[in-house]
C-alpha cells in the first residue's frame, strides 16, 4: 500500500483524523487522487489507513486504525453500523442522517434519510470514484425506494470534483409529509435538488422543539427561517404572534402554505435580516424571543473576523429588540465561529447596548450527527440560548 510519513508535530499524532499538506514529511509509493493510503510516523509505524487526495489541504482522511481498504463488504459494514447506532440513540427513523462523514468512519460521505427516500453526498474524491459500491451497499442495508445524488457542494471543488445531481435508483415520491414539532412539512422530489443542504436541515430538529418550548405566549422573530423551521413551531407551541425573515421567495413562499395547510397564521417577510432588524430597532419594536439562525458566514479560518463583526450586528440588533425577561436563541453553524467566540461576541453586543443576559440554555446539532472527540471540526452546529435580566 502507499502511504505517506508524518511530521513529528501532526495532529494525527495526537489522535486528529486529518493529515494537512503541511504535515507531510514524505510520500512514498506514488499514491493517486482518491486512492487509499497507509499512514506512518517518523519511525514507520501504522497510524491507519487514509483516503489520499493531494489537490486538497487536507490530504489524507483517515477511516481506520488498521489496515483496511474499501470494498463493497466494508461500505455495507459502515453503514449498517451507523443505522444501527442512530436506532440505539433514539433518533427518530423516518427523518434522520444516517451517515455523517468522518463521524461515522466513512469521510466525505452523507446520507439523509426522508422517509422512503435517502439523498447522498460524496464529498471527497476517493468516495465519489466509489459512488457505485456506495450505492450498491445503500441499496442492500437500507432499502430506501429512492436514491437521490446531492452533489453539487463547493467542497467538492477543493477536492477537484464537478458538481453532480441525480437520481441514482427508484423515483421519489411525489410528495413526502413529516411531523417537526406538531408542524406538518410537506416535501416534493424539487426539495431535495432545490434546497439547503440536502432539503430539510436535519441538525436543528431536536432544537425546533427545545426552543419551541419556550414560546407560549411570546411574541417571536425567527430571522434566516428558511422554510420556518423555528416560527412554526413556536406558533405551534403557542406563540402570540411569529415573524419569519427569510430572503428566499420560494422558502418564504413555503412558509406561508405550509403555515395555511397547519392552521396558523405568521408574518413572512421576504427580505434581508440585516435591513429588517434596522427597520424594527428604529420603529421600537420588541419581541420576547428571537431567533437568529443565519448561514455559515465563514468557511474559513481566515474570512472569521468578518463573520464575527456580522454576528455582532446581528446580536447588538437583538438584544435591542428584546423585552425583560426576553430570549435569544442564537446559532452559529461553522466549526470556525465556535460556542466561545459566539459568546464573545454575544458579551461584547451587551456591553455596546447595555444589557444584561445569561446563559440559560446550550444547543447542539441533532444526536444524529455526532461529534468526534478528537476531531474538533465535526462539532460545526453550536447555540446559545440567551435571556435578558429584568432591571438590569
Amino acid at each position: 500500500m502507499s502511504g505517506i510519513i508524518v511530521k513529528p508535530r501532526a495532529g494525527i499524532l495526537r489522535g486528529h483524523d486529518w493529515v494537512y499538506s503541511n504535515e507531510i514529511l514524505k510520500t512514498f509509493g506514488n499514491p493517486s487522487p482518491g486512492d487509499v493510503i497507509s499512514v506512518r510516523d517518523g519511525r514507520n509505524r501504522l497510524l491507519g489507513s487514509a483516503i489520499y487526495n493531494p489537490r486538497s489541504i487536507i490530504v489524507a482522511r483517515r477511516f481506520s486504525r488498521q489496515r483496511q481498504i474499501l470494498d463493497a463488504d466494508f461500505f455495507r459494514r459502515r453503514i449498517a453500523l451507523a443505522e444501527s447506532e442512530r436506532n440505539h440513540w433514539g433518533v427518530r427513523s423516518d427523518l434522520r442522517r444516517i451517515v455523517h462523514s468522518d463521524a461515522d468512519g466513512l469521510p466525505g460521505v452523507i446520507l439523509d434519510r426522508y422517509g422512503s427516500v435517502i439523498v447522498l453526498q460524496t464529498l471527497t474524491a476517493a468516495m465519489d470514484a466509489r459512488l457505485d459500491m456506495l450505492t450498491e451497499a445503500v441499496r442492500e442495508v437500507l432499502a430506501p425506494d429512492a436514491l437521490i445524488e446531492r452533489n453539487e457542494a463547493p467542497v467538492r471543488k477543493a477536492e477537484g470534483l464537478a458538481p453532480r445531481t441525480g437520481v441514482l435508483f427508484g423515483t421519489p415520491a411525489q410528495e413526502l409529509a413529516f411531523d417537526i414539532a406538531g408542524v406538518t412539512h410537506r416535501l416534493n422530489p424539487k426539495t431535495f435538488f432545490e434546497g439547503h443542504k440536502t432539503g430539510l436541515y436535519l441538525d436543528q430538529l431536536e432544537n425546533y422543539e427545545k426552543i419551541a418550548f419556550h414560546a407560549p405566549g411570546r411574541r417571536v422573530l425567527d430571522c434566516f427561517s428558511y422554510r420556518g423551521g423555528f416560527g412554526l413551531a413556536c406558533l405551534n407551541a403557542g406563540a402570540v404572534f411569529a415573524r419569519c425573515v427569510e430572503s428566499s421567495e420560494n422558502a418564504a413562499d413555503i412558509i406561508t402554505e405550509t403555515a395555511r395547510s397547519n392552521g396558523l397564521t405568521v408574518e413572512v417577510e421576504c427580505a434581508n435580516v440585516f435591513d429588517i432588524l434596522k427597520r424594527e430597532t428604529r420603529a421600537g419594536a420588541t419581541y420576547d424571543l428571537i431567533v437568529l439562525d443565519p448561514p455559515s458566514f465563514t468557511k474559513t479560518r481566515e474570512e472569521r473576523r468578518d463573520a464575527l463583526r456580522g454576528f455582532k450586528e446581528l446580536h447588538i440588533r437583538a438584544f435591542q429588540l428584546l423585552t425583560p425577561g426576553g430570549l435569544l436563541a442564537s446559532f452559529s453553524c461553522s466549526h470556525h465561529v465556535s460556542e466561545g467566540l459566539l459568546l464573545d461576541t454575544a458579551r461584547e453586543a451587551l456591553l455596546d447596548v447595555k444589557r444584561s443576559a445569561r446563559v440559560v440554555q446550550r444547543l447542539f446539532q441533532g444526536r444524529d450527527h455526532p461529534i468526534l472527540a478528537l476531531v474538533p471540526e465535526t462539532a460545526y452546529l453550536s447555540g446559545l440560548l440567551f435571556e435578558m435580566m429584568p432591571g438590569r
